[in-house]
């Protein structure tokens, strides 16, 4: 049992000894000469103006998430339909029920108004 953890252990230990390596040997090599132009966040020889980080509205995050959620639907929808006569009447209900749950989801963010982009 022990010696199925070691192997994973080692690997562990021989991925991250080399980032480290490989990070230091970066480190010795590389030049170091920063000058007060370099410094300056946009290296383009703008003089930034205002802050960097603009907050936006939470819409644009939950419009996001909701196409990433029906996005993975379609990704367990396709294996399913491929081999849906080999899986039988119990692996249709369950993605029926499946697709309730979302349809239900999308209604229910619908109804919030969600999805109204403006």
């Amino acid at each position: 049992m022990l010696s199925a953890y070691t192997d994973v252990v080692i690997f562990f230990l021989a991925g991250a000894g080399f980032v480290l390596l490989t990070l230091a040997i970066g480190r010795l090599l590389r030049p170091h000469n920063p000058y007060p132009e370099k410094l300056v966040p946009y290296e383009c020889g703008e003089i930034p103006v205002g802050e960097g980080q603009v907050p936006y509205n939470i819409r644009y995050y939950i419009f996001a998430l909701l196409f990433v959620v029906f996005d993975v639907e379609v990704v367990f929808l396709f294996p399913w339909a491929v081999v849906l006569r080999e899986l039988g009447m119990y692996a249709y209900v369950l993605m029926v029920i499946f697709l309730v749950m979302l349809v239900d989801g999308l209604v229910y963010a619908w109804r919030k108004g969600v999805l109204r982009w403006v």
